[in-house]
């Protein structure tokens, strides 16, 4: 059975986010289509919405229900739901060709990244790290605070971020930091080539 951890998000007491491992489901986004048991869910009101995150999927609950109630119907639903990540679709899935998907899906895991530990490495030391963009397999990060000018910023980048980056996302191409004027710098290959 796949390990499935509820996480209440704060401020939004209708959604909870469910962690699973990072790659349980190929393809990010708000779902389309889900397995029969989740799908049922969401037939009966009991789910309002589904959204598919790299490593997580976040539930929103119906009007008229309770976490209390029915956060153990959804639980089942949902591990029997992981069973089958083929009959997973979210509106993210390409039409034609494959960025659109792997961009959807590091864009989210960079996001969480950067709101959680990479985030809070550079906040702990006066910085910041803001995604700016992610398009065919690049992400485009902005340092600010402390981290801009900072002649270690590439290892906080290569360390704390890239590398748990192409841990959930193996189709990385690289992280890049933008600069004053959009200025974009290979800093991290750049560095990494000299070690």
């Amino acid at each position: 059975m796949i390990p499935l951890h509820p996480q209440p998000l704060p401020g939004r007491p209708r959604q909870m986010r469910w962690i699973v491992p990072a790659g349980t489901l190929a393809c990010t986004g708000p779902a389309t289509a889900v397995p029969a048991p989740l799908a049922a869910l969401l037939a009966d009101g009991t789910l309002t919405r589904v959204v598919v995150e790299p490593s997580a999927v976040v539930t929103d609950l119906g009007e008229n229900r309770s976490w209390s109630g029915d956060g153990a119907r959804i639980r089942t639903a949902l591990h029997r739901s992981l069973e089958h990540p083929a009959d997973w679709r979210t509106s993210a899935e390409p039409a034609g060709d494959g960025h659109a998907a792997g961009d959807a899906a590091l864009y989210a895991a960079a996001r969480e990244l950067l709101a959680g530990p990479s985030g809070r490495y550079a906040r702990s030391h006066g910085g910041t790290i803001d995604l700016v963009e992610v398009r065919e397999g690049v992400v485009t990060v902005r340092l600010g605070g402390t981290c801009d000018g900072c002649p270690a910023a590439w290892i906080t980048l290569q360390h704390r971020l890239e590398r748990l980056l192409r841990e959930r996302c193996p189709h990385l191409v690289e992280v890049r930091q933008t600069g004053p004027g959009g200025r974009v710098s290979r800093l991290i290959h750049r560095a990494a080539s000299r070690a």
